[in-house]
């Protein structure tokens, strides 16, 4: 009870704080929506040149889209301040976040917990409601636990992309662009129909890192189709292992780079 009191002040702490200046707070959060509305126009951009992309339909298409938004958006609103671990490195914070006898992540995620991307999220969930509604979908048991648990799945993937690629500033400081790669570019990539790319790239990103069973595998699995790419059917339903599995190495490649940190510098 005592930690969960010291983590409510944090966040209470926090919330204070980004109502100090409502105005500039209640500015962000409405601006932030853009984040979510530009990846569904992109989508509409495409689709008033083409009919289908890959085989897929506006429609569905939106179904994807909304299912990658949602699991980004969730990841970004929970841990996607973990980013800043290089300032906190590099600058020494990190020493008074490890001194105190609470998780070092929690901390670190509470310490600056982006609300101002809470519309985000929120318009992801409208999208993908809209995007259930318009495609004609038969619901079975099996598919409605889907769509409750693929953006949660999705969520801790993402986040687990995020951890991971901050915990490189252990060893490397200055190594936020490369956490960025696969951050934002997971997003944009999750964003369509996996068939619209190709070669090595295709099956390293979609199958080798996971971002195939982010949004692509589980709209299948609503929609009932078929895999173009010749994976069976079941493979829709896996995106909570595959969650559960990046978890696990994010959060070992998160304990190697505490153990190895020392201080400023290190």
């Amino acid at each position: 009870m005592a930690e969960l009191r010291a983590y409510a002040a944090l966040l209470g702490g926090q919330w204070r704080s980004v109502l100090s200046y409502r105005a500039s707070f209640w500015v962000e959060m409405v601006t932030n929506i853009g984040g979510t509305a530009f990846d569904v126009i992109a989508v509409l951009v495409i689709f008033r040149a083409t009919r289908t992309v890959a085989g897929f339909t506006l429609p569905e298409a939106i179904l994807m889209v909304s299912l990658s938004s949602c699991a980004f958006n969730l990841a970004d609103f929970a841990v996607g301040n973990i980013d800043r671990l290089k300032t906190y490195v590099r600058t020494g914070m990190m020493d008074s976040v490890l001194v105190r006898p609470l998780g070092a992540l929690t901390q670190l995620v509470l310490m600056d917990l982006p609300l101002r991307k809470a519309l985000r999220l929120v318009l992801a969930g409208v999208v993908l409601v809209a995007a259930l509604r318009v495609n004609d979908l038969d619901w079975t048991p099996a598919r409605v636990l889907l769509v409750l648990l693929a953006p949660v799945a999705g969520g801790v993937f993402f986040g687990s992309i995020f951890v991971l690629s901050a915990s490189l500033a252990f060893w490397w400081v200055d190594s936020g662009e490369i956490g960025s790669a696969f951050t934002y570019g997971g997003r944009d990539f999750t964003s369509y129909p996996v068939p619209v790319y190709a070669g090595w790239f295709r099956g390293v990103f979609a199958y080798g890192l996971g971002f195939g069973f982010v949004a692509y595998q589980p709209a299948l699995a609503l929609l009932g189709r078929a895999d173009p790419l010749g994976l069976p059917g079941w493979t829709g339903f896996v995106s909570p292992l595959v969650a559960l599995a990046a978890a696990g190495i994010a959060a070992a490649v998160w304990r190697s780079g505490v153990r190895h940190y020392r201080s400023t510098g290190s």
